[in-house]
């Protein structure tokens, strides 16, 4: 169910939601669940109401169009069947961290990517 007041978002973002919502309601959805995807889907895409004085994360409109991107590119990955991640070359430092704190490696706090990445393949 969508929380909160809708006036800080745009006309065409009401609209946006609208279409969504009635896309997941033609796929059998609840109503209350089809609203809620909605409206999380345009948050996700314009990091929420774009009308000046709502409060939540400020983002500019580059970063914005950014996570757009990203979104849609991942998105568009994920239809042809490509993973997420390939290889270990490919996560972040402190994915890889988080990784070797749940494997319990010793010394990983003061690893280096290329270090992190043998200490994690050496212990798989």
């Amino acid at each position: 169910m969508s929380r909160g007041s809708k006036d800080k978002y745009t006309d065409k973002q009401k609209r946006k939601a609208e279409h969504i919502e009635e896309s997941y309601r033609g796929e059998g959805v609840s109503e209350d669940e089809a609203k809620a995807r909605a409206w999380a889907t345009v948050n996700k895409q314009s990091g929420g109401g774009n009308r000046r004085g709502g409060s939540g994360q400020q983002k500019s409109a580059k970063a914005k169009k950014q996570s757009r991107e990203g979104s849609a590119r991942r998105a568009a990955a994920s239809r042809r069947g490509v993973p997420r991640k390939q290889s270990l070359q490919e996560e972040t430092v402190a994915e890889l961290r988080r990784m070797a704190r749940a494997k319990a490696i010793p010394g990983r706090s003061s690893m280096r990517k290329a270090e992190l990445i043998k200490a994690l393949q050496q212990a798989a």
